[in-house]
């Protein structure tokens, strides 16, 4: 029933669907029919250079890159496999997850660091975006392995704190919200005022100014500056940016 309705609404005139943008939101996606979609995303900071595997096969679009290098979704074939991230030099296991990739779903390979090893995370979006929506997708990424679990705000320039509820409430540390599986928080595009908090408190740890376009689908990664309890930056993934780099925001007074 699902797909037979997104199929009578993709008859609707070409302008409700002017929407939808391009790059990585294309209406096959919003019709749940698009192959599956991979993306890699290196946040290991001062990590070594790194190949993405599917298998056996090193990964076309994600070979020898650096710490911010985000991939854009590349189609993959449906059906289990195991995804690996090796170092350029030596061929060293950065982390390996196993999962079914199904049609209409877009996946997340992130590289990411821990205390004392680095880590293979995957989150799972099933990109169930209407085909006339244009508000923005967001979803966070907890790495901060130094901070423990996080509040983020996402409110106008100058909100107050003390007045509002966190946007992404608790993000235990290795953890996204909304979790893998789930679909990503819908905002108006407009100005923002990014704020990372301790969980349960308002004692602010990371504060930067953001701006999120229509149709913009952003993943937030928390991540150590340092060693140096919550010392923490974001990392800014966008699929809808044609630059294969995620932009890395250091806090602001």
């Amino acid at each position: 029933m699902k797909h037979s309705m997104k199929f009578l609404l993709a008859l609707a005139p070409i302008a409700l669907l002017a929407a939808c943008g391009g790059g990585d939101d294309d209406l096959d996606d919003r019709l749940d029919i698009a192959d599956p979609k991979v993306r890699f995303v290196h946040a290991i900071p001062a990590g070594p250079d790194v190949t993405l595997f599917r298998g056996a096969n090193a990964q076309s679009d994600a070979t020898d890159v650096p710490y911010l290098f985000a991939s854009k979704y590349f189609d993959v074939d449906s059906g289990d496999a195991t995804w690996s991230v090796k170092t350029s030099t030596g061929s060293l296991d950065v982390g390996a997850v196993t999962f079914d990739a199904k049609r209409g779903n877009k996946y997340s390979l992130l590289a990411v660091p821990s205390s004392s090893v680095t880590e293979m995370v995957l989150i799972d979006d099933p990109y169930n975006k209407g085909l006339t929506a244009d508000n923005a997708r967001v979803r966070v990424f907890n790495a901060s392995f130094n901070a423990g679990s996080i509040d983020v705000y996402l409110n106008a320039p100058g909100t107050d704190l003390a007045g509002v509820s966190p946007t992404f409430p608790a993000v235990a540390y290795k953890a996204a919200s909304p979790a893998s599986g789930s679909d990503s928080v819908d905002l108006p595009g407009g100005t923002y005022q990014m704020r990372i908090t301790n969980a349960g408190t308002k004692n602010v740890i990371f504060n930067a100014p953001v701006t999120l376009n229509v149709n913009a689908d952003w993943l937030v990664l928390s991540l150590p500056a340092s060693a140096t309890p919550d010392d923490v930056k974001a990392l800014v993934v966008q699929s809808d940016d044609d630059t294969p780099a995620a932009t890395e925001l250091t806090t602001t007074p």
